[in-house]
């Protein structure tokens, strides 16, 4: 299992750094129109981190899976779960949201970043082909999982519902 922190900017290094995955700085992102009044742009940033992810070049990568800065994963847990998934097909994995009146403005189809969610090898490299084009057509929407959510629309790929990917409020 690896993992890849993704950032706006560069921060300053530390004695440790060793101890933590590689920090990554992502694209510049303002080619991207971004009308959302109550969100913050950096949306469209986080929103491509699977389709920046994949352009690294990893070898023998089956699965991305992305969450929130928040978001915290059992790697045990994640395996086991992942493991029940052929990850040669196309999947979008996660799960809803815990309120309801977000699963029917999203039609209870989008995997919600709080929980986390996975995306298959062969998924990650049919978006990352449409991504950018996509991400253009909806400059109104809010977050990074609804931009995912409309373009594994666009691709036609439903979510598979997990319940093991969930958020919680404390």
């Amino acid at each position: 299992m690896r993992g890849t922190v993704w950032l706006d900017k560069a921060v300053a290094n530390r004695s440790d750094d060793h101890l933590l995955p590689p920090v990554k700085i992502s694209c510049d992102t303002s080619k991207f129109k971004y009308k959302n009044l109550k969100g913050h742009r950096s949306a469209i940033r986080i929103s491509r981190i699977v389709s920046e992810t994949l352009r690294l070049g990893f070898e023998d990568v089956r699965w991305f899976v992305m969450g929130d800065d928040d978001t915290y994963f059992v790697p045990e847990n994640l395996v086991r779960v992942l493991s029940k998934y052929d990850h040669n097909q196309l999947y979008y994995i996660g799960s809803l949201s815990e309120s309801h009146l977000q699963n029917i403005h999203f039609s209870y189809g989008m995997a919600y970043g709080g929980g986390g969610f996975a995306i298959s090898y062969p998924l990650a490299k049919a978006l990352a082909k449409m991504q950018d084009r996509c991400i253009q057509r909806y400059p109104g929407l809010y977050g990074s999982d609804d931009r995912i959510h409309a373009c594994m629309a666009e691709l036609g790929i439903p979510l598979t519902k997990e319940p093991g990917f969930h958020q919680s409020f404390c």
